[in-house]
């Protein structure tokens, strides 16, 4: 059961950020260094597309040749052949061979270049997005408490597919273009008049003008489409994660319509996006037409005026043909280019979120000292907290100075009222959060030690390493029975793993199944009762076997005759471990070797079962009310 008093604002608190925002160049800078891990495979990618280019640009100019030479006054009449013959014997051979050479190495010089830099894209994708990945599992609880599971798993979808689309057409399309462009009016400038050039530019200038200045209005729709995108996946995986919940209380209907308002939203922006595009292709092709024709109008005065060759029409109308065909793609590629620039700035926004709990620089791992042989554990895993206070937001503190220890191998027992701050110490021992009231001077939230070293000073990962925890809410992966048992140690043996199962007394049910340890749980465990994924958490658990233990309402979903034999196994368990066992029910805490009765916050009492019986305090209370009835006790208690 859930405590109301550890939940955690959604909206404010601590480690609350804004989400930011790069300029395309800041975004492009970050992603360079990716790329420039395979430098090789960059320059090699470059200069193959500028040999692309140039054959490309060349295949034109041998067109020019092949009909200068085969026009009537390019050629001379041969005696004794007829017209057709002559023609075949003028023209040279090798001009032929080498058009079609031409023709082949533009094509192939485009498919070493994607070949070579195929890896680069790959391999950069592949890390940022490994990089997200385990920065998503550095961030706080916070975080993990506020995320929308559903828009962020699509941002970063979108964002490693942007990289793959970024690399495509700018270095595909938009780069070679460029170049060629350079080619066509140097060659156009030096062989005929600047005229061809300026006229060509003029165009070019004009069309890119357009395109940029349309698309940038056009993104705004783009990125509407994206946000409802987003909402909309956020919806239907909430919901489906929540599939029991809506069949409770009969609301598919109600889910469905609220997905619906969603895919509403959706279409009609990107009707929108649709509409706009066809004004873009629209005003693109015809500044397309009348650049085309002002330059044809000039070539073909040129040939009447004898200062051009048929040949050379038919150059320049090759030349605006190649250099007009990727243009008609320019909207589609600025619009795709900023899009990938904008998914993968928010990638890379993600990854930048600072960790609101992380390691000092320099932060050793948790060393535990060995103890004398005959105590009541092997190594000194002592766990104290020293005057600890904490508030997830500082309007509403949830712990006042508490303070108490937990002797290595011993047992200390917590209980209270919902809202009293019980799992809150779970979690602070866990370093899910670090003590502290938020705007208070750092250190004075009290600390918390282990083996006589805070905390905050050794790693997470050691520190999470020496603590295993059975939580009262049991969340398990999609997998077998078996791969959710061996997570606790992975890399454990099928029998290690069917031992812990036997001392969670859960082998029984596993056996039963037809696939056995290979039975699939289900969604976050839901194929299980409440009983058998708790369990299997408590199985995974001793399987990790750690020094410190963590007892949640450990046993809560368990009927009375497994929670008095998984009790009984808990308690070997617990045997020269240091265990914090957190509990409603009284009947679990008996053998305590000492229980803390929290309220508000703040311990009111302490001491043994027994201690505490005989005060008449507090917990005799609690005790008096369960022996007559569970639910008066609940009551009491505040459940």
């Amino acid at each position: 059961m859930r405590r109301s008093g550890d939940r955690i604002s959604l909206h404010t608190g601590m480690g609350a950020e804004q989400p930011r925002t790069h300029t395309d160049w800041a975004t492009l800078r970050r992603l360079f260094p990716y790329l420039w891990q395979y430098k090789g495979r960059v320059v090699a990618a470059l200069a193959f597309m500028v040999m692309a280019k140039l054959a490309n640009v060349g295949v034109p100019v041998l067109l020019k040749n092949l009909v200068d030479t085969m026009s009537p006054a390019g050629g001379r009449a041969v005696a004794g052949l007829q017209p057709e013959a002559a023609a075949l014997l003028v023209v040279p051979v090798g001009l032929l061979v080498a058009y079609g050479l031409l023709r082949l190495s533009t094509t192939l010089f485009t498919e070493l270049r994607e070949l070579v830099f195929a890896k680069a894209t790959q391999g950069a994708a592949r890390q940022i997005a490994l990089e997200t990945f385990q920065h998503l599992h550095a961030l706080s609880l916070r975080f993990h408490l506020e995320r929308q599971t559903g828009g962020m798993t699509r941002d970063i979808e979108r964002g490693v597919r942007g990289i793959e689309s970024l690399i495509s057409y700018s270095l595909y399309s938009i780069v070679p273009t460029l170049i060629e462009v350079t080619l066509v009016l140097t060659i156009l400038a030096v062989k005929f008049d600047a005229w061809f050039a300026w006229i060509t530019l003029a165009a070019l200038a004009l069309y890119i003008g357009f395109t940029i200045g349309v698309t940038e209005w056009r993104t705004k729709f783009r990125r509407e489409a994206n946000e409802f995108d987003s909402a909309a996946h956020t919806k239907a995986v909430d919901s489906l994660l929540n599939y029991e919940t809506v069949k409770y209380f009969n609301n598919e209907g109600f889910e469905a319509r609220r997905y619906d308002e969603s895919l509403e939203k959706l279409r009609r922006a990107r009707l929108k996006s649709q509409s706009t595009l066809s004004l873009l292709n629209v005003g693109q092709q015809l500044i397309i037409g009348v650049g085309l024709v002002a330059i044809l109008w000039r070539a073909t005065q040129g040939v009447v005026d004898g200062r051009m060759t048929i040949g050379d029409l038919v150059m320049v109308n090759a030349f605006m043909i190649q250099l007009y065909i990727p243009l008609n793609f320019l909207g589609v590629l600025y619009r795709e280019i900023k899009q990938s620039l904008t998914d993968l700035d928010k990638m890379f926004v993600l990854m930048e979120r600072e960790r609101e709990v992380a390691d000092k620089p320099g932060a050793q791992p948790l060393a535990l000292a060995p103890l004398p042989e005959g105590g009541d554990a092997h190594i000194d895993s002592t766990v104290r907290f020293e005057h600890v206070s904490f508030a997830y937001e500082r309007a509403r503190p949830i712990l006042h100075h508490v303070s108490f220890e937990i002797p290595a191998g011993r047992t200390v027992a917590v209980v209270g009222p919902s809202g009293s701050g019980k799992s809150t110490l779970a979690r602070l021992l866990y370093r899910f959060y670090d003590v502290g009231i938020p705007g208070d001077p750092p250190g004075t939230g009290g600390r918390i030690t282990i083996g006589g070293q805070d905390i905050r000073d050794v790693t997470q990962a050691s520190v999470r390493q020496a603590i295993g925890i059975v939580p009262q809410d049991t969340v398990l992966f999609n997998d077998s029975i078996e791969y959710n048992i061996a997570y606790g140690r992975p890399g454990a043996t099928h029998e290690e793993i069917e031992e812990a199962a036997r001392a969670a007394r859960i082998h029984g049910f596993i056996a039963s199944t037809p696939k056995g340890y290979q039975t699939m749980v289900g969604e976050r465990g839901l194929k299980l009762s409440g009983g058998e994924k708790q369990r299997v958490a408590i199985a995974r658990t001793l399987l990790k076997n750690p020094p410190i233990m963590i007892f949640d309402e450990a046993t809560s979903a368990l009927d009375s005759a497994n929670e008095r034999a998984i009790q009984a196994e808990l308690k070997g368990v617990a045997q020269h471990k240091t265990t914090l066992l957190i509990a409603h029910r009284l009947s679990t805490v008996v053998d305590a070797h000492e229980i803390l009765v929290m309220d508000a916050g703040r311990i009111v009492e302490r001491g043994t079962h027994q201690d505490l019986l005989a005060r008449g305090g507090r917990y005799a209370q609690m005790w008096a009310l369960q022996q007559q009835s569970p639910d008066r006790l609940e009551e009491a208690m505040g459940m």
